[in-house]
């Protein structure tokens, strides 16, 4: 089994270093060595900004690839026109299990993303300066430069900069749950879509990107175009931050100009030679089989072409040993998982599909096939943020990429290889533990169970329209389940379903067994005598 990528795996660099100049030097760069190795940086206008990032063709690091320059435009007209000041918020949120290249960034070289956030707040005449992430070493090392700088959320102070710590949770990382969560919400998404760069945090215009889109800026405004052209593609200049994992012997972070060979970056990590498949851009990715491998080179154009992504930029090959239907399920259910449950077709949708992928495995047959590519197509564009389009991407393209192996599990007896769990995942499926919604209570399992009342139930169906992660009516209109689990996340739903059930057929209880005595509140427990009273309130 694969294990869990560590915070900083190795790194490593092709060709002369950018963003990673001085790793060789030290384990972090403070401000002080941050200076010796990259040099001061001049301030620039915002026209000034905007045209650098539009020679450079710089888009966003973090997956969607929006051209850094028109949302550079767009939040300095936004400001200027309602007469407020814009917020700059760097999303340093990387909770893929298989991305690390932006945690790397931070943890060794803050102070290059700090010079990218600042030169773009001092250009628009921001006030706050915002930095969101989710692990305790990419905290602590933003924080610390953040001090390095003298730079603080005091109310005096002529730039208010702080760190947002969130739950590590796939749906934290979206432009939107970070927002949300600044301005004192959940981190997660909210159902109505609002750009950014018009209403953001507290209302105001907000320039949020990927810390590596910053880090890239401040490289630029340093060399200059000309320079920064010279590295990589004419039309894709620069380097690119790749994570590498999956069946490799060494998984690492590694820099790489754009144009670099595919099949090159798979050897330095120790890849198979040979590799079965290639999932490109991460687990909301799409995968190229291994023919495709040798086309492709570290470009978003290009990959884009052999049908890859180069999305958050995690390269995971699997080899010839392992079925890739086996581990791509392993990762279905895990994108289930982080759904944030409050959107239907994402939170029924994509369990639903993990559970066709299985069937199709178990030897469901060609109805379990087009049940998975059913449930693919009408889950995107159904949600409050992309997490259901990039799940659905990701299962569509395991469909398309290996058609041999799913003939042999749909018209046959599968294909008699293992699933050695190659594709890393966090420990036991889950978030790192540590803070409320990471993997700790909040995500841990249930001890609340509801129960039907088979005395009492008469079929009225509201359950499963309140509570649809736990009941669904059969044929005959009644409950399919006689008692199931509450997830945490639907405990206010389960409890809405008891209190607004017309035959009060319904009860919650606390699973006590094997457990040690809980401080926490039980969820309320309506018995018949006290359920009309309830109701009634």
């Amino acid at each position: 089994m694969n294990e869990a990528l560590p915070d900083v795996p190795e790194v490593r660099v092709v060709g002369l270093p950018q963003l990673t100049s001085g790793f060789d030097l030290v384990e972090r760069l403070d401000l002080p060595m941050h200076l010796k190795v990259h040099g001061p940086l001049e301030p620039l206008g915002g026209e000034q900004l905007a045209q650098l990032s539009e020679r450079i063709n710089l888009k966003g690091r973090g997956g969607a690839g929006f051209p850094f320059h028109k949302k550079l435009r767009s939040v300095a007209e936004a400001a200027i026109k309602r007469g407020v000041r814009p917020v700059v918020v760097v999303n340093g949120s990387e909770d893929e299990p298989a991305c690390r290249k932006d945690t790397v960034l931070i943890n060794r070289a803050p102070h290059l993303i700090l010079d990218g956030a600042l030169l773009c707040a001092e250009a628009m005449g921001a006030r706050t300066l915002v930095i969101g992430v989710t692990r305790e070493s990419t905290q602590r090392s933003m924080e610390a430069a953040l001090a390095e700088r003298g730079l603080s959320n005091g109310r005096r102070s002529a730039l208010r900069a702080r760190v947002q710590r969130n739950p590590v949770r796939m749906v934290t990382g979206a432009a939107a749950s970070l927002i949300r969560s600044i301005d004192g919400g959940p981190a997660i998404p909210p159902g109505r879509k609002v750009s950014a760069s018009r209403s953001g945090v507290g209302g105001a215009p907000t320039l949020l990107s990927n810390a590596e889109t910053f880090a890239q800026l401040a490289i630029a405004a340093r060399i200059g175009p000309e320079r920064y052209g010279n590295t990589g593609l004419y039309d894709e200049p620069g380097t690119v931050m790749l994570t590498v994992s999956g069946a490799v012997a060494r998984p690492m972070v590694i820099e790489v100009p754009t144009g670099v060979p595919l099949r090159y970056v798979l050897q330095l990590a120790g890849a198979p030679p040979n590799p079965q498949g290639v999932l490109t851009g991460g687990y909301h990715g799409k995968w190229i089989d291994a023919a495709t491998v040798d086309e492709a080179i570290v470009s978003r154009n290009s990959l884009q072409v052999v049908g890859g992504a180069l999305g958050a930029g995690a390269i995971l090959p699997i080899s010839q040993d392992t079925c890739p239907l086996g581990e791509s399920l392993r990762v279905a259910q895990w994108l289930a998982e982080e759904s944030a449950g409050q959107c239907g077709p994402c939170y029924l949708g994509l369990p639903a599909a993990a559970r066709g992928l299985e069937d199709i495995l178990n030897g469901g047959g060609p109805a379990a096939l087009e049940a998975v590519k059913q449930v693919a197509k009408n889950v995107k564009r159904r949600g409050a943020c992309s997490h259901p389009d990039g799940s659905a991407m990701f299962l569509e393209s395991t469909v398309k990429a290996f058609t041999d192996d799913l003939a042999a599990h749909v018209l046959g007896n599968g294909c008699g290889r293992p699933v050695e769990g190659v594709l890393p995942l966090f420990e036991g499926g889950k978030a790192p533990t540590g803070i409320p919604g990471g993997g700790g209570e909040e995500n841990g399992p249930s001890r609340q169970k509801i129960y039907v009342d088979w005395t009492l139930c008469r079929g009225h169906g509201l359950c499963a329209d309140i509570l649809p992660e736990v009941f669904q009516l059969g044929a005959d209109g009644f409950p399919t389940v006689a008692q199931a689990d509450v997830p945490r996340f639907a405990e206010a739903k389960a409890v809405r379903a008891v209190r607004r059930c017309p035959a009060l057929a319904l009860r919650i209880e606390e699973d006590t067994r094997g457990q040690a005595p809980s401080s926490r509140t039980n969820l309320p427990v309506l018995s018949q005598g006290r359920g009309r009273r309830a109701l009634g309130r």
